[in-house]
């Protein structure tokens, strides 16, 4: 026989797993310091920089 699942329980946990995924997505995105945000932008800046530098006409 299976086991008896209690839907309501099933469908609450669901909910919570898929909030947990957005919130560590959130986290990823919106829990930085202004410091880390530039300190990404200035090497995601540098590696175009050095992509255009590198590209042949």
């Amino acid at each position: 026989m299976s086991e008896i699942v209690n839907l309501r329980t099933a469908r609450k946990r669901k909910a919570k797993e898929a909030a947990a995924k957005d919130a560590a997505a959130n986290r990823a995105a919106y829990g930085q310091t202004k410091a880390e945000k530039l300190k990404r932008k200035a090497e995601t800046d540098k590696a175009a920089r050095d992509l255009d530098g590198k590209k042949r006409e």
